[in-house]
């Protein structure tokens, strides 16, 4: 028989450091990897070349994809889609499951095989990877909210043989902070030259990463190494860019610096998101009246994020927010326009005045009048310049509020992720800060504007203010729905 010429294998499509990660057949690996070098991409083109090779001999093999976020789950899912497609082969079927409808929190997404294979994609918390019998892949794993009490659930899935057999583990991350299960893990198996082992010659790396007594085969790939192995990208143009020396170090050069955490949980959002917040309002609404202060919050872009302005009604002592309004890649003078009628409405609005905001920040102040009691000024514009203290004083004065449910916000998977996505990062000096990754959806845009819209409503009680409600909390719902039907 003719050898067949020119066969396409999808595994030509890995950069040499992608192939050596997926022919890597270890049981439990653990890559620790730059951001956008493609770790999910690698650990999909093994993930459906191990289900598609299990198929062609009449078995079974299911995966899961746990992540920090939803988003993250059903990105590394869609690597998976891709995958099958790039091995001509078809899927049988999509289901997702959601909490509540459309809009809820996603439970698990899947997709299935023909021959009865699946990937099953879920937000890794404790409560939705516990109870899975499947290979795991769990993809930056140290951003997770609990990583440790994630895996303690996790485990008794992968450990025990009876179970479907003997399970394949993956752990790909960015550093992200120390004294977390991944830093652990990581610390303690990996041993060329970084905490958890001494500096070996070149000769004696493979070797290493392998001994029995570990247990784990490790991959480290910074992005020097990335672009040394051909990932197209400019280093000394996104160190630039970056304008971050921590944040370059742990986040493309994999050093392990602080403590990071989640600023807002699923279940703290989840017991703030109410189904009478509003994201939406019609246009006319910015034309009336109503019996109820606005204050607004405004983060501004231009060109790689999202300006978003977030109003919320202050109702006696909740801030419910009536409109989440974004704009992207939209020229300033048109921005200007669509949120003129908004601006006149607002009792006090708070604005980004950093980098790109600082020429929108003029503008408006000369329009509307800057706040700034200090100088007697008692415009309606704050210009916010996001200092370290401010951002500590924001983020933090957001937390507080979501933990005493005295913010309400619309049940939104796009303001759900985005308010997921800040971290509270503490320095081994002691530090704090706040970050979030940039992503198609954004910078944290939509949480940056409602921190600065609970600023602009904080010392605002009494004139002014509507107080609907009793002592009793179970009048609270029912007022504030009452109080919203005026503007719906």
């Amino acid at each position: 028989m003719a050898r067949r010429k020119n066969v396409f294998d999808p595994a030509e499509l890995l950069l040499p450091y992608q192939l050596a990660w997926a022919n890597d057949e270890a049981r439990f690996k653990f890559a620790l990897q730059a951001r956008q070098t493609g770790k999910d991409y690698s650990s999909g083109f093994e993930g459906i070349r191990d289900i598609l090779a299990a198929e062609k001999k009449g078995e079974k093999r299911d995966w899961l994809i746990a992540a920090p976020s939803e988003r993250q789950s059903l990105e590394s899912l869609q690597k998976w889609k891709e995958w099958t497609e790039a091995f001509k082969r078809t899927l049988a079927g999509y289901e997702e499951e959601r909490q509540s409808g459309g809009q809820g929190l996603l439970k698990a997404a899947t997709i299935i095989f023909p021959g009865g294979s699946r990937v099953v994609a879920v937000p890794g918390r404790p409560d939705t990877v516990r109870g899975y019998s499947a290979n795991v892949l769990l993809t930056e794993f140290a951003f997770f909210e609990n990583p440790d009490a994630t895996w303690r659930a996790i485990l008794p899935t992968i450990t025990n043989p009876l179970r479907g057999g003997e399970k394949k583990v993956r752990l790909i991350t960015t550093p992200n902070g120390i004294g977390n299960k991944a830093h652990e893990i990581w610390t303690k198996n990996y041993t060329d030259g970084r905490p958890g082992g001494p500096t070996l010659p070149e000769e004696g790396r493979d070797a290493a990463l392998r001994r029995p007594s570990a247990h784990w085969s490790c991959h480290f790939v910074d992005i020097h190494k990335a672009a040394a192995d051909g990932l197209p990208v400019n280093v000394e143009e996104l160190q630039s860019a970056l304008s971050d020396p921590e944040g370059w170090a742990q986040e493309f050069e994999c050093q392990f610096l602080d403590v990071h955490s989640v600023l807002l949980s699923y279940e703290l959002i989840a017991s703030c998101e109410s189904e009478i917040a509003t994201a939406a309002v019609p246009a006319e609404f910015w034309q009336t009246e109503a019996p109820f202060p606005i204050d607004m919050g405004i983060d501004f872009g231009r060109r790689q994020d999202l300006t978003v302005c977030w109003s919320n009604a202050r109702l006696g002592d909740i801030a419910q927010t009536v409109e989440v309004l974004e704009l992207k890649e939209m020229s300033t003078p048109q921005q200007v326009e669509l949120l003129r009628p908004r601006l006149e409405r607002a009792r006090r609005v708070c604005l980004d005045y950093t980098g790109p905001g600082i020429g929108m920040g003029d503008y408006l102040a000369g329009e509307f009048g800057e706040w700034k009691p200090s100088e007697q000024k008692y415009g309606k514009i704050e210009l916010c310049v996001f200092s370290a203290g401010l951002k500590v004083e924001l983020f933090s004065k957001l937390r507080i509020a979501f933990e005493n449910r005295a913010v309400r916000v619309p049940v939104s998977r796009a303001v759900r992720e985005d308010l997921h996505s800040v971290n509270r990062v503490t320095s081994d000096t002691g530090g704090i800060t706040y970050r979030a990754p940039r992503g198609a959806g954004g910078h944290a845009d939509r949480c940056t504007a409602l921190a600065l819209a609970l600023r602009a409503g904080q010392g605002q009680s009494g004139a002014g203010q509507i107080h609907l409600f009793t002592d009793r909390p179970a009048n609270r719902y029912s007022a504030t729905r009452d109080a919203m039907t005026l503007f719906q």
